[in-house]
């Protein structure tokens, strides 16, 4: 295997730790706190690095999982953006809206995931 892809998919890992605990952390207590968001950030920088390091090792940039991939991508990185535009404006606990966002994009994100996992298991 490609070492680049292998890189990628060790931090892509530890992305899925962060994201994890991040997210759970603001889905339990309903608060966006800085515990959420420096591991949610880290999440999304893991994310970003693994995704780079993916597209270095395979042979197409443009796939099924890809376009997964980026999407989730997209959206953990819109979620990370309302989390820090909400955290500024010193409420304490989250819109329904915000709190129902951050599930979804990380339930899309985890999909992506698995997806990157069965075709890894394919091949």
């Amino acid at each position: 295997m490609n070492p680049f892809l292998i890189a990628g998919s060790t931090i892509v890992v530890i992305a899925l730790i962060f994201y994890s605990i991040g997210v759970i952390a603001e889905q339990r207590k309903r608060l966006v706190t800085n515990f959420v968001l420096t591991f949610v950030s880290l999440g999304l920088l893991c994310d970003v690095t693994g995704t780079v390091c993916m597209i270095i090792g395979a042979h197409k940039i443009i796939t099924l999982h890809g376009f997964i991939g980026y999407s989730a991508l997209i959206g953990m990185l819109v979620d990370i953006i309302l989390l820090y535009r909400f955290k500024r404006s010193r409420i304490q606990t989250p819109s329904h809206s915000l709190h129902l966002y951050t599930r979804i994009a990380y339930l899309w994100w985890v999909v992506a995931f698995v997806s990157g996992c069965a075709l890894a298991m394919v091949r």
